[in-house]
């Protein structure tokens, strides 16, 4: 018999899911770790996607929203199996909410890429969004000659020198999301990145050889 609504069907879907990943003991700040690291960049690549209409970032958005499901369905489980006692419960109580604002936050995320299925002239109020943020997200190309290229993100400092932070890489027709210090830049590199106006200038400056990370 089909479901009696989208939502009942989805849930029925997600269930099954869940009952194909099976439990894994896992510690639970591991858990809630990678939790927060996941809310926090499916929001910075969820508002890229729809921002500069990049339907390839969108579809990770996706798969993290997917794997925060499982990692909110891992936390819960092993604090069943973890419960013993009232203290335990209570404990655990507070646990399993930060856990699931992380979802909320992941659910939201996937809210956003869904404005990609409007056209892009009628998304008019993103210019008024990024004029607001304090931290904005912009686009930088590291030209072939750049001080930068060769060079890891961990060398060059960059988050700590300028404050931004990349949030992701286009090296040719492949993207790299959330990249770890040793990442190497190339020229040709498309750098998506999140962060405040002087920063951005800076390594955007940087980035074409016009000047130095810090303020000189």
């Amino acid at each position: 018999m089909p479901a009696a609504d989208g939502k009942t069907g989805g849930n029925m879907k997600k269930r099954k899911r869940f009952e194909e990943i099976g439990y894994e003991p896992t510690n639970v700040k591991e858990l809630l770790t990678e939790m927060k690291d996941v809310s926090e960049l499916i929001t910075d690549l969820a508002y890229s996607a729809v921002i500069f209409d990049i339907k390839d970032i969108a579809e990770e958005v996706k798969e993290l929203e997917s794997r925060m499901d499982k990692l909110l369905y891992q936390i819960r489980l092993t604090a069943m199996l973890a419960t013993r006692t009232v203290e335990d419960a209570e404990q655990f109580s507070g646990l399993l909410q930060v856990a699931s604002a992380a979802e909320n936050i992941s659910n939201a995320a996937g809210d956003i890429i869904r404005l990609l299925d409007t056209k892009i002239e009628n998304r008019p109020f993103l210019p008024s969004l990024l004029q607001k943020a304090d931290e904005k997200i912009r686009i930088i190309s590291v030209p072939e000659k750049s001080p930068m290229s060769d060079k890891t993100i961990g060398e060059l400092n960059v988050e700590a020198e300028t404050g931004v932070r990349i949030i992701a890489i286009r090296k040719g027709e492949r993207w790299m999301y959330d990249p770890a210090d040793s990442t190497i830049l190339s020229g040709g590199d498309m750098l998506i990145v999140r962060g405040v106006d002087d920063g951005y200038i800076r390594l955007k400056g940087f980035a074409e050889g016009k000047r130095g990370l810090n303020n000189e």
